[in-house]
């Protein structure tokens, strides 16, 4: 009985979306990616554990722009929705504050605690506070940009499919372009694995909360990037959304990191002058 596309087992999918698995010394980039991101919160100027919803965790640290009407950047962490905060990624305003964005790093409340669901909800509070706030740092609320990596590429994705004028009163174009790295776009095969316990996914949440199955009609435009050395699954999702995204005639283009695995391909949003982070910038200005 096949589980998933071809898969029979759990074994077979875990082999492809277990992160612990896949990259070996997961543990210490782990580490070097906090150290770094202490070192970014003491080196650039910004408000930090800054309140965008009512539950504790529902909180940004925002990194200003230099100058103000800069492009904002909210960034979405990944860790498959049940780990890490906000705090463990704050390497990755340092490149594009350097090229002249306002960033902000959004937390949320984590899985088994919240659903998916839930986390959906909070990133959608988080975008209409920031755009409603931009100014006060340094940002043009009318070039907002979203980045997220993993869990948070799943994140981008849903934002970019929110109805935002009919369910929030904000300007329907309200998010100018969005950026996921490494993202998980159809989450069934996630029912299957190791992660389950954590996610309580079923038919409902799957269906809900897929990008894949969410394609706006009129979404931004999109910069999709992962590592080269991440798994068959992973470079597939992408792949699919892609082209899923392209033939409902939405702009897309696909960024594909040399060297990079699923940890190490968002790093170079903290050096200006990475390609991730030069093509990232030129996308916010063009689109």
């Amino acid at each position: 009985m096949k589980l998933y596309r071809d898969f029979s087992t759990q074994e077979e999918i875990d082999s492809e979306y277990n992160i612990e698995e896949l990259v070996p010394d997961r543990l210490e980039r782990v580490a070097r990616m906090a150290e770094e991101s202490a070192r970014t919160r003491e080196s650039l100027k910004g408000e930090m554990d800054v309140s965008y919803g009512p539950t504790l965790e529902e909180t940004m640290d925002i990194f200003t722009a230099a100058q103000p009407g800069a492009p904002m950047l909210l960034f979405i962490h990944g860790g498959y929705w049940r780990s890490f905060s906000n705090k463990d990624f704050s390497l990755v305003a340092a490149g594009p504050v350097a090229r002249g964005l306002t960033v902000a790093v959004m937390n949320y409340s984590l899985c088994p605690k919240v659903t998916i669901s839930e986390i959906t909800r909070q990133s959608r509070a988080a975008v209409a506070w920031l755009h409603r706030e931009a100014r006060e740092f340094n940002g043009d609320p009318a070039k907002l940009f979203l980045c997220g990596h993993s869990a948070g590429g799943q994140q981008v994705g849903m934002l970019a499919a929110t109805d935002w004028a009919g369910d929030y009163g904000l300007p329907p174009d309200v998010i100018r372009g969005i950026v996921p790295i490494s993202g998980i776009f159809d989450l069934s095969p996630l029912a299957y694995s190791w992660l389950q316990p954590k996610l309580a996914l079923n038919y409902e949440i799957i269906r809900r909360e897929s990008p894949l199955f969410n394609i706006p009609s009129n979404g931004p435009p999109m910069l999709i990037s992962l590592g080269e050395n991440e798994s068959l699954e992973f470079h597939r999702q992408s792949a699919v959304y892609l082209d899923t995204w392209k033939a409902n005639g939405l702009k897309a283009e696909m960024l594909v990191q040399p060297g990079k695995n699923h940890i190490t391909a968002v790093e170079d949003l903290a050096r200006p002058d990475s390609e991730l982070c030069r093509v990232l910038t030129a996308f916010t200005t063009r689109s």
